[in-house]
């Protein structure tokens, strides 16, 4: 009896007519969703767009070369130039039907080239953008053109401008590489720009408990104020508790998130401290808040694009002066030096100072600079609490703020145990 012979034409043929039908199928759904208001007439069906597939499979199998394939390209596109000559008098001018045909199209020559994975990413993708039509549309009309402008500049800094730093320490005093200072900055900056793009275009008229997890991951700093305002204007409100409470949760979980970018060892020593605080205050802010009367006024964060390129330098000039004051420290005072600092610094911005952390070389060990940065966390929330107070009033803001300083107490007394 002869061995099965493997034919890889055979499936890769098998492979381009399954998601040309499939994409055909989408495709015609799509056009009868849309028939009265772009037009009244459509091309195609799901067997053309399957059939479409399989002459692009046979016509780049016949000639390698690509002139026989390149020619039925052709011959296709002269076929959507008379459909679309039609609907010009109609007044529409999209170009997506091409665009999907082409698509159909190069299943074939994919299949041939890629694994699995390419013809069945291109084909989830596409089923993905034609039901997001809506929601794309949203987000297009409403988004912050200087954002995108900002988004831009910072992707040139990342990708064209952090490859051209030097990887040496060229700096004094500072025992980094401008490019691994820069790398700290973007690693940082791309996640509190996630939190933030989040916010502000996905969650930005939930409710207020979605706001602080979301708008938490960004700056709990910044929700807490926020929401501090929000209490003095509506009066205190056990949403507004449980969501500053949902915000710091999230603190805890982001650190643990960017310590583990930059040393594995340390957050591994921090998982189950931090984890468990996180844990505990999400579990408390869902607690207050369930089975609440739900108000839906939308908050509004402050607009304060985490990758401006002016927050991004002055980070990383922030960044900079942390790692020199903390050698200085450790060096001259210790641990005990290092702890004091750590409290001191959690009432300001205490990601440059985690970040020195975890990137710099001191005269402690990994056990002492796990502990500061848990000093730091539980001293933050103190800081917190006082905008608690400050921004929302002694009547109004008191709840949080008890909350507030419970959690940096434990957190504090946590650092002394690790």
């Amino acid at each position: 009896m002869k061995p099965l012979v493997y034919n890889p034409d055979l499936i890769h043929f098998a492979v381009t007519v399954v998601f040309s039908f499939l994409l055909g199928l989408e495709v015609k759904t799509y056009g009868q969703q849309i028939e009265e208001e772009e037009s009244p007439h459509f091309i195609g069906s799901a067997r053309t767009y399957t059939f479409l597939g399989i002459l692009g499979f046979i016509f780049y199998r016949l000639d390698q070369s690509f002139s026989v394939y390149i020619a039925g390209l052709l011959g296709f596109t002269g076929v959507f130039m008379l459909y679309y000559h039609r609907k010009l008098y109609d007044q529409k001018t999209s170009i997506l039907l091409y665009l999907l045909g082409l698509v159909v199209y190069s299943m074939g020559p994919l299949s041939m080239h890629y694994t699995l994975w390419m013809p069945a990413l291109l084909f989830v993708l596409t089923v993905f953008i034609l039901n997001a039509r809506e929601t794309i549309h949203d987000i297009s009309t409403s988004i912050n053109a200087r954002e995108l402008e900002t988004l831009g500049k910072m992707v040139l800094l990342s990708a064209v401008i952090l490859p051209l730093l030097p990887n040496e320490n060229v700096i004094p005093m500072v025992p980094l590489s401008p490019f691994k200072i820069w790398l700290a900055v973007v690693v940082v900056s791309g996640i509190s720009y996630g939190g933030y793009i989040a916010q502000k275009y996905f969650f930005g008229n939930r409710q207020y408990l979605v706001t602080g997890l979301v708008g938490g991951v960004y700056s709990s700093t910044a929700v807490t104020v926020v929401l501090s305002k929000k209490a003095r204007e509506l009066g205190s409100s056990p949403l507004l508790t449980a969501a500053v409470i949902a915000a710091t949760s999230m603190m805890y979980f982001r650190l643990i998130v960017v310590t583990a970018v930059f040393n594995l060892h340390i957050a591994r020593t921090l998982l189950v401290p931090l984890g468990t605080l996180g844990i505990v205050c999400l579990a408390l802010a869902f607690g207050i808040a369930r089975n609440r009367e739900e108000r839906h006024e939308r908050l509004q964060m402050e607009d304060k694009n985490p990758l401006e390129l002016g927050t991004a330098f002055a980070f990383a000039a922030l960044f900079v002066a942390m790692i020199v004051l903390t050698q200085f420290v450790t060096t001259h005072y210790g641990s005990w030096g290092l702890n004091a600092l750590s409290f001191l610094v959690g009432f300001a911005d205490i990601d440059p100072f985690v970040l020195s952390l975890l990137t710099g070389k001191y005269a402690v060990g990994m056990d002492k600079i796990a502990t500061a940065i848990v000093i730091a966390t539980g001293s933050n929330n103190i800081l917190k609490a006082l905008y608690c107070l400050w921004f929302g009033g002694m009547k109004n803001g008191r709840y949080p703020a008890y909350w507030l300083i419970v959690f940096g107490a434990f957190t504090i007394a946590t650092a002394f145990f690790l």
